[in-house]
């Protein structure tokens, strides 16, 4: 399947339903989905970590276990409303998943570049709805946000 970045937004749209749901869950605003280079959606997620009261139920760790075992995961398009954490980077590189399109990475760049050095595909989106989606969120509750990240 030929992708082009209206088939990456088309995707984008449905990690950003899962960011609004977690968000109106109480959580933190990033959403996930994996696919099929075909474009066949196998899991989507959300970060569910307030919600679960679980440090490890990040939004593409959620979709990732959604999807369900999978033979192979090179050709495997992980698409999130933000750039990887170093948790979720190293999902990605664990099971060798070929491409991440990012929502964006404005609020926080995560680990792209570690990402990019190991061959991994990173496309950028620089969507502005989630720009403002968890920026607004960082803003109201900073403290929740840096306990996601890992920071003090």
């Amino acid at each position: 399947m030929m992708t082009d970045k209206s088939t990456y937004e088309s995707w984008l749209a449905i990690a950003i339903a899962e960011a609004r749901q977690g968000l109106a869950e109480g959580g933190i605003p990033i959403g996930a989905a994996l696919f099929e280079a075909t474009g066949k959606l196998l899991g989507r997620g959300h970060n569910r970590r307030v919600q679960e009261s679980d440090p490890s139920m990040h939004a593409e760790t959620d979709a990732f276990r959604k999807a369900g075992r999978q033979r192979r995961y090179a050709d495997k398009i992980m698409v999130t409303t933000l750039a990887p954490c170093w948790y979720c980077s190293g999902l990605v590189r664990q099971f060798q998943i070929g491409t991440v399109v990012v929502g964006e990475s404005l609020n926080f760049a995560g680990g792209l570049d570690w990402l990019r050095d190991h061959g991994v595909r990173i496309v950028e989106l620089n969507s502005s709805e989630c720009i403002k989606m968890l920026g607004d969120y960082i803003t109201a509750h900073p403290e929740i946000w840096h306990e996601d990240i890992g920071e003090e």
